[in-house]
């Protein structure tokens, strides 16, 4: 996608429902798929307001409007709930802001979409985990999100992002990249390929729960990464979860499941040297806990006893996905260095690996919780 020019954020901003004088435009954030900026009006003796807007990435995301109606649905739903419990619903969830015809997103001249939420002042996303405490307010957070959505219907959000957590089908995916070898690397990898050959029942395990209808199809946020909280300055409490491009039905423990495939490993996600690499399990204990708590009852027990095996399929899907780019050529994830994503993925191994040795350690804390529900 082009970049973004001053004259088209000028034909933009005057297409939403702004009050004021603009006084400042800036970029803002640190996400690499959409382009966001923070706009700052002065309104009289009121101040300033701060509002986000967002050119959406059409190439990720190829139905924006759909997209929109998925978040406009969800954020409109949270609102409800959150006066219901006597919460804030201007900080606590989204807030999308119309254009001037009353639409949750604006197609410029340039063919682009657009969107607007009131900025959440007070508070603050973290890229990684600095505090334990943050990562279990995270927890929190999220569970409290999948609370309030347990009564929205998922089967009606549209699927952003198609096969997303589809583990079954990206092991089909693997294997294909395997017998192609387009780049020509299997040869030299064939350790890695066959980790993920002989756990094919893993990449089966949630699709044929669901199948057989063990597990209910739930809204999912998907991206379940510590900076999609934003967290209150003063009370260090997660106050709300943002990004939800890729809210769409899916499965409860995946999302469990990612948090800990990216919070609670010890080592960054591209770590070379393997022996740093390990999942905590203090720090699985602590979002368990946050995560059971948030969710307010809302999850079946067999939800909850699953929530290991989750974190095992993320991870394990994660790496998957990292070799399969691997093998096709990189030609998906940005790589900074050659082997980058073999480096990813040998990463993601050790943790599903490491997970294995730990499995009944992992099986105790979830039953611990799960007990105290009674």
């Amino acid at each position: 996608m082009a970049q973004v020019t001053k004259e088209q954020r000028t034909e933009v901003i005057k297409h939403f429902q702004y009050n004021g004088k603009l006084v400042d435009d800036r970029p803002y954030g640190s996400g690499h798929i959409n382009d966001t900026f923070l706009l700052t009006f002065e309104i009289a003796e009121m101040g300033n307001i701060k509002v986000i807007l967002q050119r959406m990435n059409k190439t990720v995301f190829a139905q924006p409007v759909k997209l929109m109606e998925n978040i406009a649905g969800v954020t409109s739903h949270l609102r409800k709930k959150i006066v219901e419990h006597g919460g804030d619903p201007e900080r606590e969830t989204l807030n999308v802001i119309p254009t001037v015809d009353g639409k949750p997103y604006y197609l410029d001249s340039l063919g682009d979409y657009w969107r607007s939420y009131k900025f959440i002042t007070d508070a603050t996303s973290y890229d990684k985990v600095e505090k334990s405490e943050h990562f279990y307010q995270s927890a929190v957070a999220f569970g409290n999100f999948q609370r309030l959505l347990a009564d929205y219907p998922a089967e009606t959000l549209y699927e952003t992002i198609k096969g997303f957590h589809d583990t079954k089908a990206r092991f089909q995916v693997f294997k294909e990249a395997v017998e192609k070898d387009i780049a020509g690397r299997a040869a030299k990898v064939k350790d890695e390929i066959q980790f993920v050959l002989d756990r094919e029942d893993t990449a089966n395990y949630f699709a044929d729960l669901l199948s057989r209808g063990e597990i209910p199809l739930r809204v999912t946020h998907n991206d379940t990464k510590l900076n999609n909280i934003m967290i209150d300055n003063k009370t260090g409490e997660g106050i709300c979860v943002i990004d939800l491009d890729t809210v769409m039905p899916g499965l409860a423990v995946n999302d469990f499941g990612d948090s800990i495939r990216f919070g609670a490993s010890t080592a960054a996600e591209d770590e070379t040297d393997l022996s740093k690499v390990s999942c905590s399990m203090e720090l699985f204990d602590l979002y368990a806990k946050g995560y059971i708590e948030g969710c307010g009852g809302k999850l079946t027990r067999k939800e909850i006893e699953l929530m290991p095996m989750g974190a095992k399929v993320m991870t394990f899907e994660c790496g998957m996905r990292f070799l399969t780019d691997y093998l096709q050529g990189d030609t998906y994830f940005k790589i900074h260095r050659e082997h980058h994503n073999l480096d990813r993925a040998r990463t993601q191994f050790k943790l599903v690996e490491d997970m294995e040795r730990k499995w009944y350690t992992m099986e105790g804390i979830i039953e611990k919780y799960n007990k105290s529900l009674t």
